[in-house]
């Protein structure tokens, strides 16, 4: 009996090292090492969906859709109960949908569709699952199973559950449909309303860095540090916004270079490159050319296809 359950520890304690491994791979976005660490640890717990989800989302860090979508599909086989395992399912469909071809790709929206009504329907305080089926519905067409009329109900059903969810669904919506006026106005509500999420906010403040919004991106980045005071993401935009208004060009430079360092390469977050090339921007506008091609060089080798830094080193080279 002794051996046993020593074996048995053992065991348990050898699957907590591969996950915590995983898991801590993950958040350094060393996405080859944590699948390699999860697969370990599935291996040795088949029925840990928390392991299969890891799992889905190392594999879409990757874009690598096909095993994304067979670990999410194990995730909801092992609980088809938990409502997080059917939004990230609906998210690894989505994401091979947006590169299927035309044929596959309508069969994967329906799929990706059916996910998120069913992570809404098992769980409706999941949020981001309600987000992304709003999302969907105000963006992809009838054909699909998409339509606004869809998404209306839905955004006054979260408005109910949080004023600032609600006022960023809305917004979101109408971005979709390029009505950039009402966005503005719903998603400084949003921020306005005491959100919780600091996706729901950096999405606003990708949206401002879009819309060339310094003032909304200093409110964004004034949000997020209340929010996740730990989130690196509120340097990037409060840098971003000093550069536009041509203001403490120290602070700007200090905050861009320590995102820089520090950022994840994970969705959701400005890749590294952006904030070398936002540097390589402020140091033009100091007249320090040295160091602006220095910078911008660095963001096209992070992100050979960073069209802002083609072009301001285009500009350099001119002048």
């Amino acid at each position: 009996m002794f051996i046993a359950c020593a074996a048995m520890a053992g065991a348990n304690l050898k699957q907590e090292t591969a996950f915590e491994a995983g898991r801590h791979a993950y958040e350094a976005s060393d996405y080859v090492r944590a699948i390699q660490a999860l697969q370990t640890a599935a291996a040795n717990d088949q029925q840990n969906g928390e392991v299969q989800l890891l799992l889905a989302k190392s594999y879409l860090e990757l874009q690598e859709h096909d095993p994304a979508i067979k670990s999410a599909e194990r995730a909801v086989a092992i609980d088809g109960r938990n409502s997080v395992y059917h939004e990230w399912l609906g998210r690894a469909y989505g994401e091979k949908a947006d590169h299927a071809g035309w044929f596959s790709a309508i069969s994967l929206a329906k799929k990706t569709r059916k996910e998120f009504e069913t992570a809404v329907q098992l769980d409706g305080k999941n949020y981001s699952a309600r987000q992304a089926l709003i999302e969907f519905d105000c963006s992809a067409p009838g054909l699909v199973g998409g339509g606004e009329d869809k998404a209306l109900p839905q955004i006054r059903q979260l408005a109910e559950l949080d004023a600032a969810e609600g006022h960023y669904a809305a917004g979101n919506c109408r971005r979709q449909k390029k009505d950039f006026a009402t966005a503005d106005a719903e998603f400084t509500k949003a921020l306005e309303s005491d959100p919780k999420s600091a996706e729901l906010i950096y999405d606003i403040g990708d949206y401002a860095l879009k819309h060339n919004q310094p003032e909304r991106m200093l409110a964004v980045a004034d949000t997020g540090e209340r929010v996740a005071p730990a989130d690196p993401r509120a340097k990037f935009y409060r840098g971003v916004a000093l550069v536009l208004e041509k203001k403490n060009p120290e602070e700007a430079e200090r905050l861009l270079d320590d995102y820089a360092k520090k950022a994840p390469m994970r969705s959701g977050y400005p890749r590294p490159a952006a904030a070398h090339a936002w540097l390589g921007r402020l140091f033009e506008d100091q007249n320090r050319i040295e160091d602006a091609a220095k910078e911008l060089e660095t963001a096209l080798k992070l992100d050979p296809k960073n069209k802002m830094a083609q072009e301001t080193l285009k500009r350099l080279k001119k002048g």
